[in-house]
């Protein structure tokens, strides 16, 4: 991989080269991406979306939308600083090309701002929840209308691809959907492959996957436009090396979730601040003033102060791993998430660890995501039933009206059984909290 491709500026549609040199500096292309993610439809969405606490009813605790700004604000940070050093180690890029620091930053913060865009209400439980319909439940009628990557896509229902999938969905005459650069793409792309064959290993590309069988062909053409390059040695399997600029924006999501979840932790007195202090020291040790810690006279001001500087703490050490490990991330050999190879490892795990038994499995998060689980599977089957029914002209009166609660391209645009209910699911999973509760209450015929 070669930074000069990697950088395209490329869209959906273009015909001719975006040159860097060429672009106007008051709204660059990529700013312009983020510009497009920050007012659409889907990002909106975020502000009632679950990050730590479903349906929480306190007023501080983060929801996907504000945990997206905040990942996005620290990926700017992160792809500034690398891109500094990026432009003194390849002077061509900017001598030749025209391209600056701020052009990484502006890449890694749009790609950040949509990390979390396709995941479904109520937390990972969500995507748990609508894989589990086509496996286990009502859903698995249709396993013998789709081919084996088509069931896979909805088995094993990924808040990754979904988000590619909202990003670029072609609808109404609008194609491309938000026609964001390739490079942004790129940068969004943390699992740049599909959902077969599904190989288990310790990759980290191969995690998950990261874009569903309908869009598998933009998928290809941003890979070529970049020169990701294909991983696989099968003619009929996609997957991809990771654009390297990814590895920055998983990083930026890992801080965040680390620490700013454990921030959400204490400050619902699920964890004390005395403990919080002894998982936090050993990275803010370096960089705290005591003096000034102790005459804050809140927890909530001094929990504040500490995550900023873990925060930059880790921001520092993600940039300084990055750079040592260009070359093998250029050249496809780099294999872990940044902040694995990190000498905060340990604390890092700790942290998680503390977060997992006390916030993430506490009973209020627990109950919810239980609910949240029954209240997409019954929306699920409810809908995906009406929306069949309306294609194959089968539908009761019952069906017809469900599916005029549907987006009218569902019906109008799929062409087959697996892009009705591929376009079923990411509607549902487009829900936000609230509005998913309000429909459960109307097909159970509560009226408020």
């Amino acid at each position: 991989m070669n930074w000069e491709q990697l950088l395209s500026l490329k869209r959906f549609g273009d015909t001719n080269k975006r040159l860097r040199s060429e672009q106007d500096e008051t709204r660059l292309g990529f700013e312009v991406d983020y510009d497009r993610i920050i007012f659409s439809a889907s990002f909106r969405s975020l502000q009632d979306k679950t990050q730590v606490i479903p349906l929480s009813e306190t007023d501080f605790v983060h929801t996907r939308l504000t945990h997206s700004l905040e990942v996005s604000v620290v990926g700017r940070s992160l792809g500034r600083l690398a891109g500094i050093q990026l432009l003194e180690k390849h002077p061509y890029l900017k001598e030749s090309l025209g391209y600056q620091f701020n052009d990484f930053g502006a890449i890694v913060a749009a790609a950040c701002l949509a990390h979390d865009i396709g995941n479904p209400p109520f937390g990972h439980s969500g995507e748990k929840a609508i894989g589990a319909y086509f496996e286990y439940g009502a859903g698995k009628r249709f396993k013998n209308e789709l081919n084996d990557k088509q069931y896979q896509d909805l088995i094993d229902f990924e808040g990754n691809a979904n988000g590619f999938h909202l990003l670029n969905r072609s609808i109404g005459g609008k194609s491309g959907g938000l026609r964001l650069s390739y490079a942004t793409l790129g940068a969004f792309m943390k699992y740049p492959k599909e959902s077969l064959p599904k190989k288990p290993s310790d990759h980290i590309t191969d995690k998950k996957y990261g874009f569903f069988q309908n869009d598998k062909a933009l998928a290809q053409q941003v890979a070529q436009e970049l020169g990701l390059g294909n991983r696989s040695n099968q003619s009929d399997s996609l997957l991809y090396h990771r654009h390297p600029l990814a590895y920055l924006v998983e990083a930026a999501d890992d801080i965040c979730y680390t620490i700013i979840d454990f921030e959400d932790g204490i400050n619902l007195g699920l964890i004390s601040e005395d403990r919080a202090l002894e998982f936090l020291i050993n990275l803010v040790k370096d960089r705290i003033h005591t003096q000034k810690y102790s005459e804050l006279a809140y927890t909530a001001d001094r929990i504040s102060y500490l995550r900023a500087l873990a925060i930059q703490t880790l921001i520092d050490e993600a940039v300084r791993i990055f750079m040592e490990q260009e070359k093998a991330i250029l050249n496809g050999s780099f294999s872990t998430a940044l902040l694995d190879k990190s000498k905060y490892k340990a604390q890092i795990e700790d942290i998680i660890g503390i977060s997992v038994k006390q916030i993430y499995q506490s009973e209020e998060v627990t109950d919810k995501e239980i609910a949240g689980y029954s209240i997409l599977s019954e929306l699920l089957e409810a809908y995906c039933t009406a929306a069949y029914g309306c294609y194959q002209q089968t539908a009761t009166n019952y069906d017809k009206l469900l599916a005029r609660g549907l987006p009218a391209y569902i019906l109008q645009e799929s062409n087959n059984t697996y892009q009705l209910l591929l376009g079923v699911s990411s509607y549902i999973a487009s829900l936000s909290d609230s509005r998913a509760l309000a429909l459960h209450q109307k097909i159970r015929g509560v009226i408020t």
